[in-house]
């Protein structure tokens, strides 16, 4: 199971961390990616971090604002959020991907958490 946590009401300009916690299997063994959906949108992915190398990967809309890490003694993944803005409102999920890669079906779905961004 994955559970995801850290959403929030914030400004524009503003900060948040989400949190991915594994209960049952090891992050080392899967590449995590974040997601998000907002309202009357579909769920994209935002970032993933690989297995084996950690390399990460951003779309564009959040370059240079959000970063993903690992914790391997945690058994967490976290997506720091910066300057945030309206657009960035959405529920976002963490998934985890056991070919490691980022580039194949998730496996692991966690329940999303709510971020809103508004004044």
């Amino acid at each position: 199971q994955l559970q995801a946590s850290g959403g929030g009401l914030v400004q524009p300009g503003g900060s948040l961390r989400l949190s991915c916690v594994a209960s049952g299997f090891r992050f080392d063994d899967y590449a995590v990616g974040w997601f998000r959906q907002a309202p009357g949108k579909e769920r994209v992915g935002v970032s993933c971090i690989t297995k084996r190398d950690f390399r990460t990967q951003y779309i564009d809309a959040v370059k240079g604002r959000f970063t993903i890490s690992r914790d391997i003694a945690k058994n967490m993944v976290y997506l720091q959020m910066k300057d945030l803005k309206p657009e960035d409102t959405a529920v976002y999920y963490c998934a985890a991907e056991s070919l490691g890669t980022c580039r194949s079906a998730y496996d692991y779905w966690g329940q999303g958490t709510q971020v809103t961004v508004s004044s």
